[in-house]
């Protein structure tokens, strides 16, 4: 086909730039070698390529310090138990956009190339159901939903606004980035739904290639809307679709579903070998082997299948079972099952034990055998949609390396305990267990989000992004009450007499911003600021409000409640901003140890609206709302008259999901590492910061619900030591509290 002169222009012009070719030019230059594509409103070829730094906010290396390991002596320092060498495993939060970019191109590339490179990935995406995935929070006997604050949202509900174009788009760069990241026998598990499993597997096809499909699992794990006023067939499963980043080679190893329980009766008697049952040995037609073995039995009328040399031979081997006046038999063992299909229905949906009323949570079973099938002991396995931590747990269980991501910080919290209960169990086992360490995608720029990704999106695109942070500051400013105020580079409104300082919508407040804020405070000799946020940077406090109370600031972190998106409680005058927690503690000394007492915690949440929910209760109805930091269950009875309400967070500390302790805080720098701009070189950087050694820890469990208020005694030595401690709420939110001790006076 002949091209106009213009055409040929623009296809040039276009080329020379490095841009995307339109589709109809596409088509028109390739017809004979096109392959099937998915196109959506608003594909783009464009990648992501910004690298940020990790920054470790937190160190888990033993379940608790009491006792010792003697067995892990090549990792480990055997008077310690100790990590002292090799992988650390990673726990990672933030958008895992940026988190594989910054994989993919950053620094830690380096130290995932020298571990062999990640050999398997599996995510479970959300299956954009626009599905409210509340979570479950245990408070005393009572049970009430979490809502997911305004950052989750991103990650659990109604994310993708375009419906499904804007799903695939936020899928198909993540999915680009996992392929180039993956090592060249490595492979990838996509789990899915039927809402776009279709869809899904275009996509795939797309980035890694026809050739490259490996598998449609069917995982039937879990069954739907039986109800008879539903038209349609029940759905009973799961999609998980497989993928090579090769399609010559990948890991593989056979895995093999358990035999039946009729098989199990078969199979009925077990050796130091296995399970077996027991076979005939004789030559049913006749003219078999004729001889006497010396042991009483009874030889079979039509003769040994055998000769008398291979029968002593099984008999040494003690394969021949010999009894008196009974004819020999051999052992036949089952073998280690029946090799998987692409139908899995022997594994069922997470029950039990391991259950965590998580709402997307996997059974172990099932991860286990995607696991087992497609890597190696020692082996990088990764997921960057890890919810629960299922993935980590089973990683860790069979001995594979493990780098887990996630935007909810409640997802963070609970993996966290999961895989400090999975390192309990195979601590008390004796088995080998990694540290693993709690990062933060550090140095959000703030200049991200006001001018748009500059890799990403064009000038307008960041004049809508412009628009959309002024619209969100208007809006709270006015839940504050607050008004607004010109002339400052990041301050942008007043309320008796303190400056104020908004995070950005899309992301945790930032470490950098915060300073940015408390530098112009210093400069303009400002004393009193609040800085508001919908979520804060983990590890940020209490050091930003001790740096701000050095210079003199009075600098309050505050809580964006989402009530501020309710026109109503914004009219009624009910949006609550809270303060981040307070902790009391109290040491406890003895000779030269310590110890740590939690004396007090309180919050200052709320959750809902009194007036509104009140309105909404049906006769005989109930709800649990969060108000000014107690939990509280409101009711009518039948006749449709208001219950008195019950608080359910009757002491403080049933605000408590999680508590630990650093007796050291001061002794691990918390260093970044960066590529120098314009260069291969890789940099360092002190940020200013310390990690917390996670060094005795009690949390609340599914099984137990009580927690030690008294950690452990530790020993120090003398002298002046600041200890740390930790506490995460039943929202998942952490405070931490800094106390120096001077065991010189106390000695």
């Amino acid at each position: 086909m002949k091209f106009s002169d213009n055409e040929i222009r623009d296809i040039t012009n276009l080329l020379k730039e490095g841009k995307a070719l339109p589709d109809k030019y596409r088509f028109l230059l390739f017809e004979e070698d096109r392959e099937i594509e998915l196109i959506w409103n608003g594909k783009s070829k464009e990648i992501t390529n910004i690298v940020l730094p990790f920054q470790t906010i937190e160190h888990v290396d033993e379940p608790r310090t009491e006792n010792q390991i003697k067995k892990q002596l090549d990792l480990f320092d055997i008077n310690s138990g100790r990590q002292l060498k090799g992988w650390t495993n990673k726990l990672i939060w933030g958008d895992n956009k940026f988190i594989l970019s910054s994989l993919k191109n950053g620094p830690l590339r380096n130290e995932i190339e020298k571990n062999g490179g990640i050999k398997l990935i599996y995510i479970d995406p959300p299956f954009d159901v626009n599905a409210n995935f509340h979570m479950s929070v245990e408070v005393g006997d009572a049970n009430f939903e979490k809502e997911s604050n305004f950052l989750e949202e991103l990650a659990f509900r109604d994310t993708w606004n375009k419906y499904h174009d804007s799903f695939l788009s936020m899928l198909y760069e993540r999915v680009i980035l996992a392929r180039d990241l993956l090592s060249d026998d490595g492979s990838i598990f996509l789990h899915c739904d039927y809402r776009l499993a279709g869809k899904i597997r275009l996509l795939l096809d797309e980035v890694f290639g026809e050739n490259s499909f490996i598998n449609e699992i069917i995982w039937q794990g879990a069954i739907g809307d039986t109800s008879a006023k539903n038209k349609k067939f029940i759905k009973s499963h799961d999609t998980i679709l497989v993928y090579r980043k090769n399609k010559d080679s990948c890991i593989w190893n056979d895995v093999f579903q358990e035999y039946s329980s009729t098989s199990e009766k078969l199979y009925r008697y077990q050796d130091k070998i296995g399970r077996y049952r027991l076979g005939p040995i004789d030559n049913p037609g006749g003219g078999g082997y004729q001889y006497d073995l010396g042991y009483g039995e009874k030889p079979p009328s039509g003769g040994y299948r055998m000769p008398k040399e291979t029968a002593l031979k099984l008999i040494k081997e003690e394969m021949l079972v010999i009894e008196k006046n009974k004819v020999p038999s051999k052992k036949i063992y089952m073998k280690e099952g029946v090799r998987c299909k692409d139908v899995w229905s022997d594994i069922s949906s997470t029950q039990g034990s391991e259950t965590l009323n998580y709402p997307t949570q996997k059974p172990e079973k099932l991860i286990e055998r995607i696991i087992n099938s497609s890597s190696n002991k020692g082996d990088l396995v990764f997921d960057f949609f890890c919810g629960s931590g299922t993935t980590a747990a089973v990683a860790e269980k069979l001995g594979r390396k493990w780098i887990c991501a996630d935007l909810g910080k409640f997802a963070i919290h609970t993996t966290r305990k999961r895989l400090i209960a999975v390192q309990r169990e195979l601590k008390k086992k004796g088995d080998y267990f990694r540290a693993f360490e709690i990062l933060n995608l550090g140095k959000y720029e703030r200049e991200f989000f006001i001018s748009g990704l500059k890799d990403l999106d064009e000038e307008k695109e960041n004049i809508i992004v412009k628009n959309k942070e002024i619209k969100f500051q208007k809006l709270i400013i006015e839940a504050y009450k607050a008004s607004p105020i010109q002339g400052f580079k990041s301050l942008i409104a007043v309320k008796n007499n303190r400056l104020i300082g908004i995070g950005p919508a899309n992301l945790p407040l930032s470490r950098l911003y915060a300073e940015e804020i408390l530098n112009e405070c210093v400069a303009k000799r400002i004393t009193k600021v609040d800085i508001l946020s919908f979520e804060f940077e983990m590890g940020l406090f209490p050091s930003i409000q001790d740096k701000a109370s050095n210079k003199g600031v009075d600098l309050v972190l505050k809580y964006i409640p989402k009530e501020i998106f309710d026109p109503r409680a914004i009219k009624e005058g009910k949006v609550s901003f809270h303060d981040v927690a307070h902790i009391g503690v109290r040491p406890i000394y003895r000779n030269n140890q310590i110890a740590i007492e939690l004396t007090n915690y309180s919050v200052f949440y709320t959750q809902g609206i009194t007036t509104i929910a009140e309105n909404a209760l049906k006769k005989g109805g109930s709800e649990i709302i969060v108000e000014n930091g107690q939990v509280l269950k409101i009711s009518k009875d039948k006749d449709g008259f208001l219950n008195p309400k019950e608080v359910l967070t009757k002491e403080w500390h049933d605000w408590i999901d999680y508590w630990s302790i650093d007796f050291d805080f001061e002794s691990k720098k918390e260093i970044i590492q960066y590529y120098e701009k314009d260069s291969e070189t890789i940099k360092t950087e002190w940020t200013g910061s310390y990690i917390f050694e996670n060094e005795w820890q009690s949390f609340r469990s599914k099984a137990n619900r009580s927690l030690e208020m008294v950690s452990d005694f530790y020993e120090i030595g003398y002298g002046i030591r600041k200890i740390a401690i930790k506490v995460v709420d039943i929202f998942g939110n952490d405070t931490m509290k800094i106390i120096p001790v001077n065991m010189s006076d106390k000695i």
